[in-house]
């Protein structure tokens, strides 16, 4: 059986409200529903009843993105109920583990074309309430916030494990000498360029507002932020002697993304050009309270797979979690030219909607080397608990 190219025909996501913000009153199933019906409107020339398959990531699931996201998207979005769907939780990685499953499905002939992507309403996020070890229990139950992190937690777990995400970018941070300095300097780079990406236009082809809710651009973009402001924030995890705060962090933020994936019978049905081809991706794990550093070896084998290598690179979307995780995995690729890394500015400053940010990022890639009309880019994550994940793609 021979492997089939699998090519990214599109790829568009909403502008990523804040926690509590313009998508406030939005459910997440809509939002998928909206990336999902844009693909379709954007290639008038494919039979929506040719869609194979629909794979969504998704972080939470515990609130209105219960009973199969993907699912409901199709649904919503208008498409023939022929159509499947299915989610997937990598945690922050789930975007871009949908579009490698359906790239897969495509490669190994399961499909032939695909939708994937990801969402995430994390001011929607739902409390939950464990039921009781026997009935009628006597005393208070605790709820618990499925925003972000961890919750009912099994005490078998190691203590060491089980650290906040911002005590593991601390951690990061203490691993490689990286200073409170350096986290500011980098978390306003990156609002710099979101903001003069957005006002270069380079960001019109892949980001369609969502109908009914007045916010065009990504809004937790900051392009105002200044060193001294930076500077006046207080460390969130550890009040003595921390460095991560919020203004050097990824945001809460409530987003979507999708992308069309096609083989070579798929692209013609389209009757489009394609963005960029998919060549290889790679997943692993490291010590979890290390989770900053995951995308370091994720990225060694997927660019070995490809044949590639670090200075092969036009283009790298690094998801930044954090400043210091993000600083921390540049600090373990020395061959890496800086210039290449989130050229558009990266979560930090555009948000960082868990189960949508790895489609986000592979579609940001996919449209940066359309640009440039050739190059190798590739899209890379770190993931709470432990694991890395990156996407090799060529034009």
């Amino acid at each position: 059986m021979s492997i089939r190219d699998v090519y990214i025909v599109d790829a568009v996501r909403t502008p990523i409200g804040k926690f509590a913000g313009a998508y406030a009153n939005v459910r997440p199933d809509d939002l998928a529903a909206h990336v999902v019906r844009a693909l379709v409107d954007r290639t008038p020339d494919l039979d929506p009843a040719r869609i194979d398959d629909v794979v969504f990531g998704d972080a939470n699931g515990a609130g209105e993105d219960n009973r199969d996201v993907a699912r409901m998207a199709v649904l919503l979005a208008g498409l023939p109920t022929s159509v499947p769907g299915v989610t997937v939780n990598r945690l922050c990685g789930s975007g871009l583990e949908a579009v490698i499953q359906a790239s897969r499905a495509i490669a190994l002939g399961d499909c032939s074309v695909a939708v994937a992507g990801g969402v995430e309403s994390m001011t929607r996020a739902p409390w939950v309430l464990p039921k009781p070890e026997r009935g009628f229990a006597p005393g208070h139950q605790e709820l618990y916030s499925t925003t972000l992190g961890w919750r009912m937690t099994n005490a078998r777990m190691s203590p060491q494990w089980t650290v906040s995400l911002g005590e593991g970018a601390e951690l990061v941070a203490d691993r490689h000498g990286i200073t409170r300095q350096e986290q500011d300097a980098y978390a306003l780079e990156s609002h710099r360029k979101a903001a003069k990406a957005w006002a270069d236009g380079l960001y019109t082809p892949e980001v369609l507002a969502y109908p009914g809710v007045e916010m065009e651009r990504d809004e937790s973009i900051r392009e105002g932020s200044t060193p001294e402001a930076m500077a006046k924030l207080k460390p969130v995890f550890r009040p003595m002697g921390g460095t991560v705060t919020a203004g050097n962090s990824s945001p809460l933020n409530d987003g979507a993304a999708a992308l069309l994936l096609v083989d070579e019978e798929g692209l013609r049905a389209t009757g489009r050009e394609p963005l960029a081809r998919i060549r290889a991706s790679a997943v692993t794990g490291i010590e979890p309270h290390l989770f900053g550093l995951g995308p370091v070896e994720a990225v060694r084998r997927a660019l070995t797979k490809a044949g590639r290598d670090l200075a092969d690179l036009t283009t790298f979307e690094l998801n930044e979690a954090f400043a210091a995780q993000a600083l921390g995995c540049l600090a373990e690729w020395p061959e890496l030219d800086p210039e290449v890394v989130n050229p558009r500015g990266g979560a930090i400053a555009l948000g960082h909607p868990l189960g949508a940010s790895g489609a986000r990022l592979a579609g940001a890639v996919a449209h940066q080397l359309a640009a440039a009309g050739s190059g190798t880019g590739l899209a890379a994550l770190c993931i709470g608990v432990g694991q890395g994940i990156a996407l090799v793609l060529e034009r």
